[in-house]
């Protein structure tokens, strides 16, 4: 949550242009995604709400970075575009698909309690690659005015149509892909729905 709530004002800090600052703030985000990951595999303490909410600060952050180095010219407008262009997208979907495939009864109240797991998405070889590149990209773009690099930088340039291709192919994979959305089966999601604690009967 601290992601979420904290990629407002790194978005501030790089429209202000202090990319030092801003920096600074990814790298500790990261650091503390890294260690609470880490936590949450070695003492088993993963959950369905956890998997949904991680991956969205992560989105939150990417976001926010994609506009607002777009904003401050050192990322091509055109490129933010489809990136976010493609992410409201399938966030769309991702709304129609849940209401779609929502076991029964379907009402407002379980279609937001996400307790109750209805589809698994399963990110495409090309959506990883573009995860990857996503994140190289705004790293990179944020340590160029740090370092005194040119936004033209020809490697720069390089990685940006290569994040850009990626972003539209890994889009369409999701459309054309029978893999990458997945409908539970009934027997799936009682597996994954969590089951009361029913405390022991004290005997008398």
């Amino acid at each position: 949550m601290a992601r979420i709530i904290s990629s407002p004002y790194i978005g501030y800090l790089i429209v202000q242009q202090d990319y030092g600052l801003a920096l600074c703030g990814c790298v500790v985000f990261g650091l503390t995604d890294a260690l609470d990951g880490y936590i949450a595999r070695k003492y088993n303490m993963q959950s369905f709400v956890g998997s949904i909410i991680d991956p969205a600060a992560d989105k939150v952050l990417m976001t926010t970075l994609t506009i607002a180095l777009a904003y401050g010219g050192l990322l091509p407008t055109v490129l933010a575009g489809v990136i976010v262009g493609r992410d409201v997208a399938l966030s769309l979907a991702a709304f129609v698909v849940r209401w779609a495939t929502l076991p029964g009864p379907k009402t407002p109240r379980r279609y937001f309690d996400l307790s109750i797991p209805s589809v698994e998405v399963r990110p495409t070889a090309v959506s990883k690659w573009n995860t990857a590149l996503q994140l190289v990209l705004m790293s990179a773009t944020l340590v160029a005015p740090v370092c005194g690099v040119p936004a033209d930088w020809p490697a720069l340039v390089a990685l940006q149509w290569a994040t850009g291709a990626t972003t539209v192919v890994s889009g369409l994979g999701y459309l054309v892909s029978k893999d990458a959305v997945h409908r539970l089966t009934k027997a799936e999601v009682a597996k994954r729905i969590p089951k009361p604690h029913i405390l022991p009967k004290k005997k008398h």
